[in-house]
Formats: C-alpha cells, structure tokens, sequence
C-alpha cells in the first residue's frame, strides 16, 4: 500500500530532488519508509539546525531547492535560525516536518513534542506555510511549495505532515503540475532602460546574488557599455580576472564613490540591503542617480522604488537588453574600476591586507574550488575585497541574517551539490564550535572538504568591536580545542601554520593528494 508519507517521498523525487538532509526521529519514521529505493540521497547530520545549513549549502551550489526532515518540537524549533538565514539570503529551502496528531492539535495535553502552534512558529519566517491534512491535499501543497521556492524569490517554504496523516493510504500519484513561467520585462520597459544606459558616459552596474547565474549575459551587456561591475558578497566569482570588475565591497569609501559619479546605475539582482552597501552605518545607500534594478521579485522591487524597474530573471533580462543597447566607447570603465580598486585596496588595515593575500593563494593553489564562510576575520577580509575565480563560489553568513556557525554544515551541503569541485570551509575557532560534531558528518560521507580554521583564541572581531566602542571585553574568550587531537578524533588528516602565504602554501601542498576531509589551522596570532 502506498501511504501518504511514500507519496511524498516520491513527489519529492518527480520534482528533482535528489538529496535530503535529516535526523529521523518518532513523528517522522513514516517519512523514512519511502526513502530505500527512490533514488534520492539521505544525509543525516548531528543537529537540526546542521540540516538546515547543509540544505542551505546545497541550494545555493546545485541551484535546486535544499529538502530537509525534521520532528515536530524540538527539530522545527532547531530549524528556525537556517531557515532565518535562507530567507535573509533569498536561498530555497524546503523544510518537512511531522506534527501531533490533528485531534491533539493546540489542546496542551502533553504529548512528546507539543507545541501551542507549530505552523504559526514557521509562518513567521516562511515564505508559506502549510498542513498536509488529508491524503489528497499532498500534491497541491507540493506544487504550492515548488512554485513559491522556485518561480519566484527565493526563500524558506514549510509543509507540515500529521502523525495519523503520514500513514494513510494515498492511492493516487502525486506527479508535479507545470511551474508558472518566470516575469518577462516588456519590451517598451527594456526599450527605455536600454535608452537610458546607452545615453550614460559613467555606467555602472552592481551585482548581487540574483545575478549568480547570469555571468554571461552581464559580461557581454558590461563590456558593450564599458562599464564597471560593483560585486555585492554574493556575486564574488563572476567576471573574475575581467578588468571591469569591482570585487569590492560597496560599503567601501572607494567604491562608493564609484557610484555618486555614475550617471546611470543598473542593479541586477540586489536587495540594495545595509550589509552589503551602508556596513559601516553612514547613513543609507550611496546616491544611485537614474536607477535601473533588474529583479525577479515584484515585492523586492517595491521596497526600493527606481526609476525603470524590470521584473524579470537576471540571465534572461540582461540578453534581451544587450541586442538593444549600442557599443560604448569612453566610458572609461576598466580605469575607473582599477583606480576604485586600488583606493579601496588602501583603506584596508594592514592585517586585513594581509588576510586578503592568504585568501588569494587559497584560491590560486585550488583553482576554482567553492569558498563556504563563516562569521570569522578572514571571511570578513575576503567580504571587504576578494576576487574568486568560480561563479557561486564564494559565500558566507557574514551579511544579511549573518548565522554563526554556518561554516561547517553549509560547505558539507557544497560538497554533496557539487562532488567533483574542491570546498574550503573558512570558519574561526569560535564559529567551528558551534557544530564541531558535523566534521564526522563530513567523515562519512568522504566529502572533499578542507576545513581551514582561523584560530585567534576567541571572538576577536567582536572583541576589537567593543574596544573601539570603549565596552570593557566581556565574554568573547572562549577556548577553542585543541584542534590537532579534535581532527585525529575525526580522522582527518591536520596541519598547523601560521599565517603566512608561504606557510599556508607549504600546506595545502602537503594535504594536496590527501582524499576526503581535512583540516588547516591558521595560527592567527
């Protein structure tokens, strides 16, 4: 007999997902009973909140939507700060939970796992949240959730099964119904915005997570306006080496500064948010004069109001400008980008110069390997100014919702999306410890991970934060492990340096022809 929670399983498989994140507990084996055999990969973690991370990691890399299992109670509840940062971060993220059965629904009578409102806990950070109460409620809440996660925006989506649901019978097939096509701009709109940029004599373009799968088309729109490209966080790797490129932060004085002489400003795929362009509190956005957004998004568009806003798919829109926009010539725009770069380059500390260059020799000695961050001083370094070389390659939970603890899990999920490309987890010694059992995680599954930790002793970003505030240091000492008998617990191969380029070379050269996990330690002091 086929049961509600086979049903799902398989919809789950008729909808392209291919791996699920999770701990099976009581409320949810029902799930579990359809999972040998369907061909979809199970991959359990050591804490809920881990799952959401790894599902998380795996979204962003594979570009189809993070599944994870979790119980009613406790593993929604673990749930919510992933689910924070998948929303923060537009990241799909498809979260199945088990619920109490619906007679005991919100009566407080004390069975395992009860919540007052489990559903109204997740409607608060969902994108939409449903009950899958009856068998024949399965496949419109599967194309619901599919359609809301991947049309559109992406974010966190909930569907929660009941106990005495999960083993009904469920005769029919759950096939999936066809995703509504994504918003096209029309093409009087795209007229305009092409009218506009092509009459600019300071283009400029900034890009952020929504054009992560556009390199091409921004690349060749880019290079026929000559105009400098501005990298949000989550756009670092495209156009890399490309001489118009700015892999600069925006909050930078430099870069913004850039963007009060542009004449025209196109932005592709970016919330225009204080993480990535006012960091530093001054004030708001830079001036952004004749404003073009490109955004999937019709809400997102709302919240900064430009004067052309076209609803579209980044890739999709920017080919359809770029027959309509003529060659530009001095416009100036690889000179401006350098000179911006090297201000910017200047206005950096010392030591964060020197973590910038021990980033670019990560880079160069693993060419094209996925860089998965934590909320650690390098990672921070690498958000201020780095230049990756692999499209989606470089991201982090230092911005937005900015989860600690995200390193780990997250490049866990990477690696699984992406077998055949090299990971480097870039987390701190305080970062690590949130979800130190997940390197067994790793261990398991024989994942190419090099867990490079950044071990300062402590919170040492927040420490100088409060010095520079005058708060006496308080709390932001803890003491990290000993990492080289904490890997050889793990089994992974460990070496210690300290933070030089020429140490850090030495190595990843000597961990080079090692399989599976393995970790680095930067000695940062």
């Amino acid at each position: 007999m086929t049961t509600v929670g086979v049903a799902l399983v398989r919809g789950l498989k008729e909808r392209g997902v291919e791996v699920v994140f999770g701990i099976p507990g009581a409320h949810t084996i029902e799930l579990y009973r359809g999972l040998p055999g369907s061909g979809i990969r199970h991959v359990t973690p050591r804490h809920e909140g881990a799952a959401g991370f790894m599902a998380d990691g795996y979204a962003r890399v594979s570009g189809k939507p993070g599944v994870v299992f979790v119980i009613t109670g406790p593993g929604v509840t673990n749930m919510l700060t992933p689910m924070g940062q998948a929303r923060g971060e537009s990241i799909p993220l498809l979260v199945i939970s088990g619920v109490n059965a619906r007679a005991t629904l919100g009566l407080g009578l004390g069975y395992l796992h009860e919540m007052p409102d489990q559903r109204g806990l997740m409607a608060a950070l969902a994108l939409h949240s449903e009950q899958i109460a009856t068998a024949g409620a399965l496949a419109p809440a599967l194309d619901r959730a599919f359609a809301r996660m991947t049309a559109r925006r992406g974010g966190p989506v909930h569907l929660e099964v009941p106990t005495d649901v999960m083993p009904a019978p469920c005769p029919a097939r759950v096939a999936p119904a066809a995703l509504p096509p994504a918003p096209v701009p029309g093409r009087e709109a795209l007229q305009r915005a092409a009218d506009l940029l092509a009459g600019a004599s300071r283009p400029l373009f900034l890009a952020g997570g929504g054009a992560r799968h556009a390199e091409a088309a921004l690349q060749a729109l880019a290079r026929r306006l000559d105009a400098p490209v501005v990298q949000t966080v989550n756009a670092r790797g495209l156009m890399h080496g490309d001489p118009l490129i700015v892999p600069a932060s925006p909050s930078m004085e430099a870069v913004r500064a850039l963007i009060a002489e542009a004449d025209a400003v196109l932005a592709v795929g970016t919330e225009l948010g204080p993480t990535d362009y006012d960091m530093y509190g001054r004030l708001g956005l830079p001036a952004l004069p004749r404003l073009i957004r490109i955004d999937i998004d019709a809400n997102q568009l709302a919240r900064h109001p430009a004067l052309i806003a076209l609803q579209g798919d980044a890739a999709a829109t920017l080919a359809a400008l770029l027959p309509l926009v003529p060659q530009s010539t001095g416009a100036r725009g690889a000179e401006r980008a350098a000179q911006t770069l090297s201000a910017a380059f200047a206005e950096l500390t010392k030591p964060m110069q020197r973590q910038i260059a021990l980033l670019a020799k990560l880079r160069d000695a693993l060419p094209r390997a996925i860089f998965v961050g934590d909320s650690t001083q390098l990672v921070y370094a690498g958000n201020l100014f780095h230049d990756h070389d692999r499209p989606g390659g470089w991201f982090n939970s230092a911005t937005g919702f900015g989860s600690l603890g995200f390193g780990v899990p997250a490049a866990i999920g990477a690696a699984i999306a992406a077998p055949d490309a090299a990971v480097v987890c870039l987390t701190g010694d305080g970062g690590l410890q949130f979800h130190l059992a997940d390197l067994m995680t790793a261990r398991d599954e024989n994942l190419d991970i090099t867990f490079v930790v950044w071990n300062n002793h402590g919170y040492r970003e927040i420490a100088d934060n409060m010095r520079d505030a005058g708060i006496p240091v308080t709390g932001c000492d803890p003491s990290p492990p000993l990492l080289e008998p904490l890997a050889a617990a793990c089994s992974l191969p460990f070496a210690s340096v300290v933070s030089t380029p020429v140490a850090l070379a030495g190595a990843l050269q000597r961990m080079r022809a090692v399989a599976g996990p393995k970790m680095i330690e930067i000695r940062a002091d």
